[in-house]
């Protein structure tokens, strides 16, 4: 599944980053926080990769 936004893309890459050892955690907080303790690897890197051009900042949510 691919991120929706780029803020949510950048929250999966700081996550995927704590989860492999690569940033502290400690370091980590609010969505990258929830995202590194309730996502695997595999589904990080889904939303980590996503190309940015064309995503807005944020979604609104409806």
């Amino acid at each position: 599944m691919p991120a929706k936004s780029a803020a949510q893309q950048k929250a999966a890459g700081a996550a995927l980053s704590a989860k492999r050892g690569e940033t502290p955690k400690f370091k980590l907080k609010g969505a990258s926080k929830s995202m590194m303790e309730s996502m695997s690897e595999k589904q990080l890197e889904e939303f980590a990769h996503t190309p940015r051009k064309g995503k807005p900042e944020h979604v609104t949510k409806h």
